[in-house]
Parts: C-alpha cells; structure tokens; sequence
C-alpha cells in the first residue's frame, strides 16, 4: 500500500518542519529524544502544522516536546493512512532515509504500535533498500556493462526534457517589469510624520496566523506609523515591542499621542483587544473592505491572501454582496510561498524577484505544499531554474485562489475595480500572475500587508471610545497563563488560560466554545446544558432480567447520541441487556484510526 492523494508525514514533511523551528534533522532528532511530553500536532498539512507549533512556542512548549510532537504526528499519519482496517503485527521492517537516519522518529513508530527492540528489524544501509532490490531483480534484457562504460552513458545519453508545459512568462521584457512597476507604484496611502506635540490618533492592530501589522491614522487618515514583524508564536509580545517602538519614536520627536480609538483584528482579534484593553474589534473582512474602499471609492472585488488563509469579497454598489474563503487547504497561501523560499535558500522577496525574471515558468499545478515539494524537486532535475520554479509557484497560487477557491469561471464578475491586500501581495510575481490570468488590472497600495491594520484604524476613528495613551496600554499586556484540560467532551483539549491585569481573560486552544468562550456572554454563569443533554440520553435504568437472553453491545457514536433511548428501550424490553461502551478519548483516537477503511480528510 502507498498513500494517496496526502503526502503529510513524509520526509519532506519532516525537513519543512525543521526549517519552521530553525534547525536541521539532526538537531530536530536529537531534541525529540529528550522531550517529556507529547502534543496533538496536525500532520496532514504542513501549514496547519506550522500553527500548531506556533501556538505551543506561544504556550511556552518546550522545543524538546515540540520536536518529538512531530514525530509522532508523522507516525500516527502513516499508521492511519497505510493500514486501513489492518493490524500492523511484528516485527516491522523500518527502511528509508527517514526511518535509517533519525533514532527519534523510530521511537515514535516504536511508542505508537507498542513495540519492543525485538520486535523491530533495521537492515545495515536502510535508505538503500530499494536500490537493493533493484540490484538483486532478475532483468530479462540483461547486459554486461563495465563500469566506466555507464558513468559515460548517464553523463551523456539524456532524454530530451519536455519544456511544452512552460506557462507564459510572468514579465516578457525588463523594460515590461519596469513599465508595469511605474504602472502599480501609482496607488499610495497618503503618509505624514509624527510631530513635536499632542496628536490625536486611531490605531489598527491586525494580529494575523503569522504576522501582526500595526497602523496608526492622524485625523485626516495620513498613515504616521507601521509596524511588521512576523509574531513567532507570541503575538502579545509582537504588539507590545510595535507599540514600545512607537513610544520610542514619539520620545525621540517629542510627540504625545492622545489615542481616542483603538481596533483589532485577525487570528488574535479578540486576544489583543482583551490584553491592550481596545475599544473595539471587527472580523478581518470588513477590515479589508474598509481599507479598500477608503483608497478606491469605487471598489468592485477586493482579494486577500493572507499567511494561511484568503479571502475574496465582491462588492456591488458600494455594498459588500459576496464574500469566499478558503476551507480545510492552505495551499497557495502566504506560508505556502514562505516555506518554498526558504527551502530553496531565499527570502520570500527575493523569490519574487526571480520569478519576474523567469523566461518559462514551470507549471506546478495547485496542490498542498509536500505534494508541490514533489514536482519541485521533479522539475529540477528536467532542468528548471529557480528563476522559472519561483515563477511557477506565483502561477499555483493564483489559480489555487481563482479555480479552487472561488472557482471563477467568468472574469467579469470581478468587476472593474480589482483590488490586492495581503502581505503575500508584495510580490510583484503574484500580483502580475493576477493579470495574466484574468486578463484585468488590478491596483495594489504601496502597503498590501497592512490593509487589515488601515481598516482597523479607520474603524477605530468612526467608533472612538475612551481617550488613553501608549504608556496606559502597553500596562494592560501584564498577564499570566496556566494550562487546564477542558471536560466538555472526549477531546479533552488543552486550554491556555490568560489573566490580566485589567480584569480581562482570554481562552485559547479549545476547538469549540461550547465551554471556553472568548464572547462577552461567557462571563454569565449557568447550567452546562450538554451535560444534562448527556444525563437524558445515557443515563438509563439497566434491565431487571436476571438472566437476560441477548447482550447488546452499543457504541457511544454518531447517530447514538440521538437515538439511543430508542435502542435502549426497545432492547430491554425485550428482556436483553443493554452494555454502552465507556466515552471516547484522544488516547482511544490514535490508537483505533488506522481501523478507518479509507483516506478520510474530516476524521477529527
């Protein structure tokens, strides 16, 4: 069995997350071996993956744990996708690179399917494998060969590599980049300078998956200040070092900024506001919207790619009429173009630049980022540039965007006012691959990645609140956390709790807030309604037959917890004895998903 159509858990898997932590295998290795504790990581996706490991560094998770989290997320994903309703019995043959060369993953295999050394065969030189069988293979053709004769043949007898797939090159000419750069550069936010003096301001957070943008708005709307820093995980102390350098900037002038609103936004929204104690907060959406329309009054479809999400909104008449987002993949998204860049040795904005040097683009398709990194590493060996892959990959997430998400199929639905926001929008590649392939002009502002900060702000200057200032509300960010499993369900995930010193908590971690809610009515104390739920459904009389003529066994599962007062009644009444088994756990998950028949994406 080989897996299917999901690459997540393999070695170029393994390499991307070590890259997302800074180290190579061997030190990802040799930290997963001195780990304490395992966490729940997401192996299917390596963007999903890359949250998980941010918000554990944020948790304060120890490297050593986060390294040996991954390897056996890597474990747990190959189990569940190979096995398919099969036990997995000794002793297991481990081979490949992987398996051969990093103790720690072997481990995690070991841990997960409950074997012992005796129960493990590792061949001498287990990367070679298949070379080996290869080698030992009876060939029916078979012809002796010295050995200098082959290292002339592979040196020399190539096929010819097929370049008819080559997409059309970002820019024909320099002098069409340099046209086309004088062309986009004309759409700027009007900028003023902070001054000696009291200034009343508006300030925009967007705390995104990756990066936190800070803005902050004079009165007339002139951008005084921004900030930019990818958050490593730790988006409070990202805000706090935006906001003490902009404290820094103001002593330096002799500037006062007297703050009359503030706003949040993004993947933190609710997380800022409640530590910075803001005025207000809006869903990112509206944020963009109001930026968009704010520097083009007469907007008709505003695009979003974000560092793991993308959002499409189609106005009409001034009006926000349709909104997409992207679902479960996060291919084509900021993070998607962040690994690639690295992976290759570059900044994402070097990359860019070597797209828009690229005479044929590779076409690389639109899938999930271990996939591409197949077709990658193909197209390298046929040949390709950097240059033409960097390109190629600008192509991938424009049509991911375009085909897959929004599923365009008439152009004209956009409008003639195209918007671009996002900090994935600073590439020139990606923008330009807009236009290619819908054929339309599109504007991006001289600051794309901090549209939802620009939106924030304006919002904060048309819904202003309490007058403050930097020094009150970087004193707001003083906070402590403690970790606790939630009981609501079988889940059992595990909360990270926020106190701070306005009073204020924040909850993050839980899957749902049926339990932990970060919405103002979670402070309103009442009856755990599910709890009861469950008391009506499972908690039922057994049967008083003492020698009853069936055991019914039922799984505590899907429609059960509709149903099973039904089944139960009926049962007993039949003079049956009804057995429910015990509720789930995490621990039962892993240990019975490879019993799944099929490559199930939605399986919790």
């Amino acid at each position: 069995r080989m897996n299917g159509n999901c690459a997540g858990g393999t070695g170029a898997f393994i390499d991307q997350m070590a890259i997302i932590l800074g180290v190579d295998v061997d030190e990802l290795n040799r930290l997963a071996l001195a780990a304490k504790q395992i966490y729940p990581i997401a192996s299917r996706c390596g963007v999903f993956c890359k949250t998980d490991i941010q918000n554990l560094i944020a948790k304060n998770a120890s490297r050593e744990d986060i390294a040996a989290s991954i390897f056996h997320a890597v474990a747990v994903q190959t189990v569940i996708t190979l096995a398919h309703g099969y036990e997995i019995k000794s002793p297991v043959l481990f081979c490949g690179g992987p398996l051969t060369f990093i103790p720690a993953l072997r481990k995690a295999f070991m841990d997960y399917l409950s074997l012992e050394d005796k129960d493990v065969i590792l061949p001498e030189q287990g990367e070679l494998l298949p070379a080996l069988g290869t080698a030992l293979a009876e060939v029916e053709d078979e012809r002796i060969e010295q050995l200098p004769a082959i290292i002339q043949w592979l040196q020399t007898d190539h096929q010819p590599v097929n370049t008819a797939s080559g997409l059309q090159p970002i820019f024909d000419t320099a002098e069409a980049y340099r046209e086309w750069r004088e062309r986009i550069s004309r759409h700027g936010v009007k900028k003023a300078e902070l001054e000696e003096g009291v200034q009343d301001v508006f300030i925009g957070i967007d705390s995104g998956s990756t990066t936190t943008k800070i803005v902050v708005l004079d009165e007339d709307s002139n951008l005084l200040y921004s900030f930019y820093k990818n958050n490593g995980g730790n988006p409070i102390q990202t805000v706090v070092e935006g906001l003490t350098r902009l404290k820094d900037e103001c002593e330096r002038k002799g500037a006062v900024l007297r703050i009359k609103g503030s706003c949040s936004t993004g993947y933190g929204e609710d997380l800022i506001k409640a530590a910075f104690q803001l005025h207000s907060g809006i869903i990112e959406t509206v944020a963009h919207y109001m930026a968009a329309q704010h520097l083009d009054k007469q907007v008709s479809f505003i695009l979003d790619i974000g560092g793991q999400d993308m959002k499409a909104i189609f106005v009409n008449s001034g009006v926000i009429d349709r909104i997409e987002i992207n679902e479960a993949c996060s291919s084509g998204c900021g993070s998607f173009i962040e690994t690639f860049a690295k992976s290759l040795g570059f900044t994402p904005s070097e990359f860019a630049v070597r797209a828009c040097s690229s005479s044929r683009p590779c076409d690389l398709g639109t899938r999930c980022t271990v996939f591409m990194n197949s077709k990658v590493k193909q197209v390298l060996r046929e040949g390709a540039t950097v240059d033409d892959i960097a390109a190629g990959l600008a192509y991938s997430v424009v049509k991911n965007c375009l085909y897959k998400v929004l599923k365009l199929k008439d152009v004209s639905v956009l409008g003639k006012h195209i918007v671009v926001q996002g900090g994935t929008m600073r590439s020139d590649a990606i923008v330009r691959a807009i236009e290619v392939l819908t054929g339309a002009e599109v504007s991006r502002y001289d600051c794309p990645e901090l549209m939802g900060a620009f939106g924030c702000a304006l919002y904060a200057m048309a819904h202003q609140g309490e007058e403050t200032d930097l020094s009150n509300m970087l004193a707001q960010a003083v906070y402590t956390t403690k970790s606790q499993n939630c009981k609501g369900c079988e889940n059992q995930c595990l909360i990270q709790v926020y106190r701070f010193e306005n009073g204020r908590k924040y909850y993050s971690g839980n899957r749902c807030e049926k339990v932990f809610s970060n919405g103002g009515a979670s402070a309103v104390k009442g009856e755990n309604a599910y709890l009861y739920k469950r008391k009506l459904l499972f908690d039922r009389q057994p049967s008083t037959v003492s020698k009853p003529r069936l055991v019914i066994g039922i799984p505590r599962m899907l429609n059960m917890f509709e149903e099973y007062p039904f089944w139960h009644t009926l049962f007993t009444a039949c003079g049956m004895e009804v057995r429910l088994s015990d509720a789930s756990n995490y621990v039962n998950y892993e240990r019975n998903a490879c019993m799944v028949m099929s490559d199930n994406i939605c399986f919790p």
